[in-house]
């Protein structure tokens, strides 16, 4: 570790941000909001004391540039917003290790390291308020899908774009933040785990693979009412017991898979009372993996497996998809570097995949290599003011990502 590298003052600023922009139900950094912006003008003050270029983009994306001997780029980023009543430590902990990892970089090279440096706090990796997440990332990659941005309203009925313009950003001009990525040579982003492997595995850190793909969809099956005490058990077209056989196929769908999961995640009948067989029963199902292949046949079964029930039953499936994305794979020579960074701080490293999304995914959607970092979650709970990471694991996660960020500038030069 480096002499200018302090990792207890990363720690120190995290809980100086959690005082600052928290409360008892925990952090309050919604984006868009009066308490995000204050976080972010916080964050800037920190910045702003040490010789960067400061500017935030079309999209509302905070950029501290520090020019180094090559325009390449080594970005590293994170997000300062959260979800109500979030965590201390979602997306501010890269955030604040980035500074540090700044600012070492800028001590040991006297301001001018051989890759120009960057770090970015993206808009609203949440979306909370307005439901839609990645928003300062996927304008920045170009993926943003504007019509249905244009037409997101919170819960008081304001627009976002009448959000954005009160925070001076104008929303039809938030794709010019692509510029920023035109010299980026690679992204690195560190995060807590939010799940339990790291934990269960007794180890501090890991490096990701990437971001899991999604597919999201509603399963309705149809059969017919009929009186509950009047029907003979032979004789029903009960769309429940039909959609019932669904839950325990997927977790036979997913240990197949290889590292896939499968959820259930919502159930509702019509008519919906305790007198009549269950005419239609609406669930939803949410697949997710690291492999498209594998996320595909995952997809196949379940609709194989429904219309298998269907029949049984003598009822009607019908699917509608309610979302999509693909897998985002990291970079190759950037994970086998995180992985040396990581044993190389603690001596031992686990390769593990990301369910949630994060930023990562739309940096390496535009072609930038990139990769993540967990640090182990205690209770493996996230956006919730219980989560937390012992303070001896944040420790390693900054000298870790700092080794990272090192091995890296030396990757781009080379």
């Amino acid at each position: 570790m480096s002499n200018a590298l302090n990792p207890q003052r990363t720690i120190a600023e995290l809980k100086e941000l959690r005082a600052l922009t928290g409360d008892a139900n925990g952090a309050q950094r919604v984006a868009f909001t009066p308490v995000w912006a204050k976080a972010r003008a916080w964050l800037r003050e920190k910045v702003a004391q040490l010789p960067v270029e400061i500017h935030n983009d079309a999209a509302g994306n905070f950029w501290a540039t520090l020019r180094g001997a090559s325009e390449q780029a080594l970005l590293i980023g994170g997000h300062i917003d959260s979800v109500p009543n979030g965590g201390w430590l979602d997306g501010c902990l890269n955030t604040l290790a980035g500074l540090e990892i700044v600012r070492r970089i800028h001590a040991q090279f006297e301001g001018r390291p051989p890759v120009t440096v960057r770090l970015v706090d993206w808009a609203d990796e949440e979306g909370a308020r307005f439901g839609k997440s990645l928003f300062g990332s996927s304008a920045c990659s170009g993926n943003l899908d504007m019509d249905e941005a244009r037409g997101l309203v919170d819960r008081d009925g304001i627009r976002l774009p009448d959000a954005l313009r009160a925070h001076g950003i104008e929303f039809e001009n938030v794709k010019q933040s692509g510029c920023e990525l035109a010299n980026a040579a690679a992204y690195l982003e560190l995060h807590i785990e939010q799940g339990p492997v790291l934990l269960d595995l007794d180890l501090p850190l890991g490096a990701v693979l990437g971001t899991f793909g999604v597919e999201r969809h509603a399963i309705t099956f149809r059969g017919q009412a009929a009186h509950s005490g009047s029907t003979p058990m032979n004789r029903r077209r009960d769309a429940f017991l039909a959609a019932a056989k669904m839950s325990p196929e997927i977790y036979r769908i997913a240990e197949r898979s290889g590292g896939g999961v499968c959820t259930i995640g919502s159930c509702s009948t019509k008519p919906g009372i305790v007198t009549s067989v269950v005419e239609e029963c609406r669930i939803t199902l949410d697949q997710r993996h690291l492999d498209a292949a594998a996320l595909t046949r995952m997809l196949k079964d379940a609709k194989d497996a429904s219309d298998r029930f269907a029949r049984e039953g003598n009822v009607e499936a019908v699917w509608d998809r309610l979302w999509q994305i693909a897998p985002r794979p990291f970079h190759d020579e950037l994970i086998a570097l995180c992985d040396e960074a990581i044993r190389e701080t603690c001596g031992v490293s686990h390769r593990l995949p990301s369910g949630p999304l994060h930023d990562a995914a739309e940096v390496a959607r535009a072609g930038v290599p990139t990769v993540m970092m967990f640090v182990q979650s205690l209770h493996g709970i996230s956006h919730n003011k219980i989560e937390d990471t012992k303070e001896e694991h944040l420790a390693l996660a900054v000298a870790a990502f700092d080794k990272l960020a090192d091995k890296t500038m030396r990757w781009i030069e080379g």
